[in-house]
């Protein structure tokens, strides 16, 4: 039929069908445009978090030698991830620089030390690690450090490990667990306090069982003996406990901090982040917000090639060891490397 418009009613159905396929071909093209730019910001987000530390620059060529590294056979038509083997260094810093570190810890940002201190070996194949507690109160000869602001600081026989991060920060840091293990560190990582919790609560909590009654009036933390589900603010009074087990040493914290870290493991491998893009985000945030890397791991590209090369890692492929040692002749509250033990415990790792 034809209409005062000159018309029939199928032209105008076609007309019709015509400005609803604009319409929804713009409302997608709208959308793909939004996606596209929400996971831009969301990467750029994430990357820009991610603050480093140019150690290699900083240390040059003093340094262990680096192990040798044999490329493994291209799996597919992409380029193989890398399976050599990795030393890295991981710092927990009791920074309370920012509002949320403040909260969680209290005091000023000139006070930061390394707080813990693990040296987290990936074997070659990167389905097996071994990671070693090195005691903060170990007595230790910190050598010389190059500063940011020029010159460098002064060789120290007999002082406590972590005061390397309080004087030069994570170039000393690195520079210190070299020259006493002769382990030469690929990598450099650090999360604070709050960067910690967070993670924690991306995560969903860590389920812990602690052997024996925890009541540490200094951390805040009070449990039975037994199996508890723990959020990032317990998690984080556990691993800074000590007054409230064993004999308040250091020692006794490490112990927490290695169940700590299986625990993490474990919740990491339970959660399928990659059909969760939400929590993937959110996981990413909390660890990118609070971390500090070499500048081999200061993009989200590169810490995303590092996990993947670490998918075949589990909890029950980890080990956690802590560097042998005694206490010190010269200060009952302090300890030494336990000799030769020590000695083959990082021969193992090189």
């Amino acid at each position: 039929m034809i209409g005062h418009d000159g018309k029939t009613d199928d032209d105008r159905r076609v007309g019709r069908r015509s400005r609803v396929l604009r319409a929804a071909g713009l409302t997608l093209a709208g959308a793909l445009v939004v996606g596209v730019a929400t996971a831009g910001w969301a990467y750029w987000h994430l990357n820009d978090n991610i603050r480093s530390v140019d150690i290699n620059s900083a240390l040059g060529d003093d340094r262990p030698a680096k192990a040798v590294v044999t490329p493994s056979a291209p799996a597919s038509a992409s380029a193989a991830l890398p399976t050599g083997s990795l030393n890295i260094l991981v710092l927990g810093s009791d920074s309370r620089s920012g509002k949320a570190n403040q909260q969680l810890g209290g005091g000023d940002s000139s006070g930061a030390r390394s707080d813990t201190a693990m040296v987290v070996h990936i074997d070659a194949g990167r389905t097996g690690a071994t990671v070693v507690s090195i005691p903060r109160d170990t007595l230790v000869t910190r050598p010389s450090c190059p500063l940011s602001s020029g010159g460098s600081t002064p060789v120290a026989h007999n002082v406590m490990f972590n005061s390397a991060y309080s004087v030069g920060g994570p170039v000393c840091a690195v520079k210190t667990v070299e020259s006493i293990t002769g382990v030469r560190m690929d990598h450099y990582v650090e999360i604070d306090f709050s960067g910690f919790a967070k993670l924690v609560d991306a995560l969903g909590g860590v389920t812990v069982t602690t052997d024996q009654d925890i009541d540490d009036d200094k951390s805040h933390l009070n449990l039975k003996k037994g199996t508890h589900h723990l959020d990032g603010k317990q998690a984080l009074a556990m691993a800074r406990t000590r007054h409230g087990i064993g004999d308040g040493s250091d020692l006794g914290r490490i112990g927490l901090q290695q169940k700590l870290v299986k625990a993490l493991l474990g919740q990491i491998a339970a959660n399928d982040l990659l059909t969760d893009p939400a929590k993937l985000y959110d996981v990413t945030d909390a660890v990118t917000d609070s971390l500090t890397t070499d500048t081999g791991l200061d993009s989200l590209s590169e810490l995303i090639g590092l996990g993947q090369s670490l998918e075949g890692l589990s909890a029950t492929g980890t080990k956690t060891v802590m560097m042998p040692v005694v206490t010190a002749p010269s200060d009952p509250n302090r300890v030494i490397a336990k000799e030769p033990a020590a000695s083959r415990l990082w021969d193992s790792l090189r």
